[in-house]
């Protein structure tokens, strides 16, 4: 596979420096993208980068992900307002570790083949390197002009983008840049990838590999990930969408790529999955015939699940969205987690019950009738208990069922029915 072309039909080429292309298809190389270890976890918006070192090493090349331990100290000013808080190296090497065993998930770092993945963090490298050492070997090669030319310092010095910037960020670039000159030396990395934003930072190392050795080196970023309705890609109400299960659940992580629109589907199945350019191509054809089937949701969906996660929590995840829209099974229910149970039902009605009362067992009609405001009346509960229009735990009931902690789920919940669309959630307190 040709590595520019793959990305090309993907949508993931921002800008690309000449020769790029010629270099990759000559010999394998070693490419790296950095990621800053701010958090004990990857979020969605670092898969992009993830899923071009993916590509990478499908097409044969090496992969390589920094773990800017020491940048991460210092804060990228890219894009950014304000500075970053600053993390101590035990709190660095903990989220170091934590990005390693969600990252081998998505590359392979086990093959015995030369293509392997590899983490370096340039802690390693910057911890013993004096600020006199530094200001001599690196600082020289690059002009003070050179570095105000680059938007993201034009943009803090003007005052565009916050108020203005210490000289702990202006120096950003400069140890970027040391990153990408100390892999080329010592890892035969010729290529640093990145988002759009990076541009900048990328190039000065390309320079400073140019004018410390003589040597060339190659930038090429994707484009920043947008969405169709202009909001920022990977935010939620609730924050960012993370790829710690702990952090965000599985079943929300599977509904947010199915709650995708369909022109961002479009896209994103191009850029997050490993389908061909023809399975998508099919794919996108079937599904503007039938867009309320949400094929390429669905696919897009399942293909990022499974890779992050894993096979059985997407099936539960799908077990788990059938109940909600009345396809799921009394079995299915029951085998929810409090946490999904939860993410399930956010947002249907709640009314708190006695669970002393329900030791004691509660009839259905007084249950949705007295005990909650699910019918306003007896008479039309017991209508609808007669036509078979309530269910309890996704399971029909008549007006004799009489209601007791032995249904509740999770030891707390109790689930109604009333028709097909309306849920009320019990919890027994």
């Amino acid at each position: 596979m040709n590595f520019v072309e793959e990305l090309q039909w993907r949508g993931m080429i921002h800008t690309m420096m000449p020769g790029t292309e010629e270099l990759l298809q000559k010999e394998m190389i070693s490419a790296y993208v950095g990621i800053d270890p701010t958090a004990d976890s990857l979020h969605i918006g670092h898969l992009v980068g993830v899923m071009m070192l993916k590509h990478l090493q499908r097409c044969g090349h090496k992969p390589i992900v920094l773990v800017g331990g020491a940048t991460g100290m210092i804060g990228d000013p890219s894009g950014k307002s304000e500075e970053r808080n600053l993390l101590d190296e035990a709190t660095l090497r903990h989220n170091q570790e934590c990005l390693k065993n969600q990252l081998m998930k998505l590359l392979d770092f086990d093959t015995a083949e030369a293509n392997r993945a590899e983490m370096v963090n340039n802690y390693d490298w910057m911890k013993e390197f004096s600020f006199l050492d530094f200001i001599r070997d690196i600082g020289k090669h690059i002009t003070v002009n050179y570095m105000m030319a680059k938007d993201s310092v034009k943009k803090r010095l003007t005052g565009e983008a916050g108020d203005g910037m210490s000289f702990t960020e202006f120096t950003y670039q400069l140890v970027q840049g040391y990153d990408f000159l100390h892999l080329y030396q010592h890892n035969n990395c010729k290529l640093q990838m990145g988002g759009s934003d990076q541009w900048g930072n990328i190039t000065t190392g390309t320079e400073l590999i140019r004018r410390k050795t003589g040597g060339e080196a190659f930038a090429l970023t994707c484009p920043l990930i947008t969405k169709a309705d202009g909001g920022k890609f990977g935010k939620t109400e609730s924050g960012n969408v993370w790829l710690d299960p702990a952090r965000t659940s599985p079943y929300k992580f599977y509904q947010f790529w199915l709650n995708t629109s369909d022109a961002d589907a479009e896209k994103y199945i191009r850029i997050f999955t490993l389908y061909g350019k023809e399975e998508i191509e099919a794919m996108i054809t079937e599904h503007q015939s039938a867009p309320h089937l949400r094929i390429l949701q669905k696919a897009l969906a399942k293909d990022i699940t499974i890779r992050v996660h894993s096979e059985a929590d997407y099936d539960s995840a799908l077990e788990a969205s059938e109940i909600l829209f009345g396809k799921g099974t009394a079995e299915a229910l029951h085998k929810l987690d409090e946490e999904t149970l939860l993410s399930v039902f956010e947002g249907v009605p709640q009314f708190d019950i006695s669970l002393a009362e329900l030791a004691e067992g509660i009839g259905i009609v007084e249950l949705v009738a007295e005990k909650t405001a699910i019918f306003p009346s007896k008479g039309e509960a017991r209508r609808m208990l007669k036509d078979g229009g309530v269910q309890v735990n996704k399971a029909k009931v008549g007006e004799d069922f009489t209601a007791g902690v032995s249904q509740l789920l999770s030891g707390k919940y109790m689930l109604v029915q009333k028709g097909k669309k309306n849920y009320y959630l019990l919890i027994a307190r």
